[in-house]
């Protein structure tokens, strides 16, 4: 391999870490910012709880699901429980910090169905519990209720981050 490629793969193995940038975005990828941490979370929010469970169901290794839990758990995204009653066994549960990224993961969810498997293909379909009926496309929208595209929105930095 020549000395180009390997330098270009080392920078493709090289995770950078955004603890300087004061910036919600860098510090949310700080805790979930890698494939693993967010398909852990989603199979928790499909009810999965046991570590074997997790490892199944991902076909992940044993090394890399604890580390991510443990990444997860000191991060208040999840919680470990004990959950045996003749000795210790530990399930994990969303906490409220964890039950928050719903709507991250629904945003992210509905954007590949619509760009990678398109109308009418997805893979899975979230359905209101009351309607029986998919929830609708989340959308940003404005005071009045209004959606709003990107160019209706200004960035604006607060005085003391200038």
């Amino acid at each position: 391999m020549q000395p180009y490629f390997r330098e270009a793969e080392r920078e493709l193995t090289v995770r950078r870490r955004f603890d300087d940038q004061r910036c919600s975005i860098a510090q949310a990828l700080e805790v979930l910012g890698d494939w693993w941490t967010l398909l852990i979370i989603r199979e928790a929010f499909l009810g999965v709880r046991r570590f074997a469970d997790f490892e199944a169901r991902l076909g992940i290794s044993k090394n890399i699901l604890s580390q991510r839990l443990k990444h997860l758990v000191t991060h208040d995204v999840l919680a470990k429980i004990d959950a045996g009653e003749h000795g210790p066994r530990y399930e994990y549960e969303l906490t409220a910090r964890g039950k928050d990224l719903a709507t991250v993961l629904t945003a992210l969810r509905q954007w590949g169905d619509r760009w990678i498997y398109g109308e009418g293909n997805e893979p899975l379909v979230l359905l209101d519990r009351k309607t029986g009926r998919p929830i609708p496309r989340l959308r940003i929208v404005g005071e009045d209720g209004e959606p709003l595209r990107g160019s209706d929105m200004v960035p604006w930095l607060r005085p003391d981050e200038r």
